[in-house]
């Protein structure tokens, strides 16, 4: 079973020209038509994204039938946070807190989606699409405490696992983190291992490879690759990035 999978900091649907316009990444959704997407910064009922519930626009907008939201900031009206939406059933959902200390909120949505396999078999895959700090040494941490989740910890060593969004890791120190320790595979690299990642912010001249999509347990990387429309270098600050997934 091929699927495609998208992780995009949308940055509250408002562009680098500073102007709320959701229907800018609906374009952007609605030409990959990825099976399973990844948003980060996705606004609930805040004044800058006229009080939307940027999670359920989105999803409708583009023909998502299934949709999560873990929202992990509160901002004086309103939240923010991480939302996933798929064309396959959402069996499971909850926000797992990666906060450390006195910084900035910052969480991981886990989801299980169901696929349905070419054989007529379900398979389970869990997906963990988060948003981490600034902080290099913030990063690890977080990274710790996803992985001392019960969510993950549940885990069996051959079950599908995801693991995307925006890593805010510039100099690719998680990499190996989740390659040589982890055990999963990086689908958004330029070539094998954990260096060359994909650019993707700042979006209009990307130098800095910050959004990422691993993968364990079943799953090959047919390809990875970051968006190129011309919408996308305005709709956000960052760029998608996607991954065409063979599940075996």
């Amino acid at each position: 079973m091929k699927i495609k999978v998208l992780s995009y900091n949308i940055h509250r649907a408002i562009g680098v020209d500073r102007r709320f316009r959701p229907e800018r990444i609906t374009s952007v959704l609605d030409h990959y038509q990825a099976d399973i997407v990844l948003l980060q910064e996705v606004d609930v009922g805040v004044p800058r994204s006229r009080m939307l519930d940027m999670a359920k626009v989105l999803a409708d907008s583009s023909a998502y039938p299934y949709y999560a939201l873990g929202l992990n900031v509160k901002v004086k009206d309103g939240h923010y946070g991480n939302a996933t939406l798929s064309r396959f059933p959402v069996s499971e959902s909850r926000n797992i807190d990666l906060s450390v200390d006195r910084r900035k909120k910052r969480g991981c949505l886990y989801t299980t989606i169901s696929v349905p396999m070419d054989d007529g078999r379900i398979q389970k895959m869990a997906v963990f699409n988060l948003h981490l700090g600034l902080s290099a040494q913030e990063r690890i941490r977080q990274v710790g405490k996803l992985v001392r989740s019960k969510s993950y910890g549940a885990l069996g060593a051959e079950q599908a696992v995801l693991v995307g969004g925006d890593f805010n890791d510039w100099r690719t120190f998680l990499g190996p983190i989740f390659i040589d320790i982890l055990g999963f595979t990086c689908a958004t690299n330029r070539k094998s291992g954990d260096e060359a990642p994909l650019e993707t912010y700042p979006a209009f001249s990307p130098t800095g490879g910050l959004d990422k999509i691993f993968c364990r347990g079943g799953i090959e990387v047919v390809r990875g690759y970051r968006c190129r429309l011309g919408v996308s270098k305005v709709a956000s600050d960052h760029l998608p990035v996607l991954a065409e997934l063979e599940l075996t």
